[in-house]
């Protein structure tokens, strides 16, 4: 039986539109508050029409010396150009990034996934230190 975790892809996000991107500080102090930016086509535009854009960004955290996984954030992008009038007519579009505020207690990894309506899940990943 095929698990879900297989149909994750991956790539440097620099060469590929729809690899999230992790920005945060690589070490934080324990308990106090950073942000975190996800975003999807940093470096190459992904298409943000009707037919083909990031539906969601999900952010998790796996502490190094944890068991499971926890989610720090879900975001749902709605609104693509579609109209009345007809796709890409609309007067909104929601770009796909996401920006949260965290408090760690742990150094661990930060995961971060997306969807695109076309091309699947994708992921990416970045540690953090905490002290």
């Amino acid at each position: 039986m095929a698990k879900l975790g297989d149909q994750f892809q991956s790539a440097d996000w620099k060469q590929e539109k729809h690899s999230p991107v992790i920005e945060c500080p690589d070490s934080a102090k324990a308990g106090e508050k950073f942000n975190i930016t996800v975003s999807v086509g940093k470096e190459i535009a992904h298409p943000n029409t009707t037919e083909h854009h990031i539906r969601w960004i999900q952010v998790f955290f796996k502490p190094d010396e944890d068991k499971f996984t926890y989610q720090l954030a879900n975001c749902e992008f709605t609104a693509h150009g579609e109209a009345v009038k007809g796709a890409n007519e609309g007067p909104a579009l929601t770009e796909p990034a996401l920006s949260a505020t965290v408090k760690l207690k742990a150094s661990g990894t930060l995961h971060a996934l997306s969807f695109c309506n076309i091309h699947g899940l994708w992921e990416s990943s970045k540690a953090v230190k905490v002290g």
